[in-house]
């Protein structure tokens, strides 16, 4: 599947570019967050401004992982994200995080029928009003995704993850929050020293593209160490893909004056 990226500011504030103005931990993605040590906790805690879960529609529960190996733990993605979400909604007053101008953006990625499975998370998000009529919050759907020709019919809460290198309609367009793509589809660096040449043009057109129609971009599978995260900041990619959350933390927080 094709995965994402954020910028400091609002969802709302991407005019004719989308770049953010400097890199925050709100800048943020925590790729298959479901696998790490404390699912969303840890990336919350951290004060990420995405969040990644992959889910599996069996026996008509929504379960959390990879593949079939990993939903056999039996995790809902209920019980890991929508309950521990609205705690923190509670807690907060109605946002999701103690900074009122914060937003979350919860990336679902679908693994079985696009359609099927989306209909009984919709069904589940309505059973918490206060995670879905709050601006401060956006479900992001990717993977599995409906034909974007019915994404308009989907309730306003529900948006979608547009693919980088696809071109949409403008009724799609105003359902997408964010691209996103394989970082491989466009190069094969390695993350260390400088992007060669021809890559960085690629990956530059790219960006370019997103940013043209107002939407930020992140990149799935890309190099994830510190050397990497300059490169994709020098690239103007918005949200920063990683497994270190952590790591991620401590980076963005040693230098909070990163900007483009």
């Amino acid at each position: 599947m094709r995965k994402i990226f954020v910028p400091l500011f609002t969802f709302c504030l991407y005019a004719a570019t989308a770049q953010p103005v400097k890199y925050t931990i709100a800048n943020t993605h925590s790729h298959n967050d479901y696998e790490q040590h404390t699912p969303f906790w840890l990336a919350y805690n951290e004060g990420f401004g995405s969040i990644e879960a992959d889910i599996f529609l069996e026996n008509g529960k929504l379960l959390v992982g990879h593949d079939t190996l990993e939903i056999r733990s039996g995790r809902t993605l209920e019980e890991f994200y929508a309950r521990t979400l609205l705690s923190c909604v509670r807690k907060n007053n109605g946002y999701p995080f103690a900074d009122t101008a914060r937003q979350l953006q919860m990336l679902i990625d679908i693994k079985t029928d696009s359609v099927a499975t989306l209909d009984t998370l919709i069904g589940l998000l309505k059973r918490y009003p206060l995670l879905i009529d709050n601006p401060s919050i956006k479900w992001v759907i990717t993977g599995n995704r409906p034909d974007p020709l019915r994404w308009a019919s989907y309730p306003s809460f529900i948006w979608f993850d547009g693919i980088l290198y696809r071109n949409y309609n403008r009724e799609a367009l105003s359902r997408i929050v964010m691209m996103s793509d394989d970082f491989k589809y466009y190069s094969h660096w390695n993350g260390k020293s400088e992007i060669p040449v021809d890559d960085r043009r690629r990956l530059e057109e790219a960006v370019t593209k997103s940013h043209r129609l107002g939407k930020p971009v992140r990149f799935w599978d890309a190099p994830d160490f510190i050397n990497a995260w300059n490169q994709l900041m020098k690239l103007q990619v918005d949200y920063i893909n990683t497994d270190h959350i952590h790591e991620m933390g401590d980076f963005l927080k040693r230098q909070p004056a990163v900007g483009l």
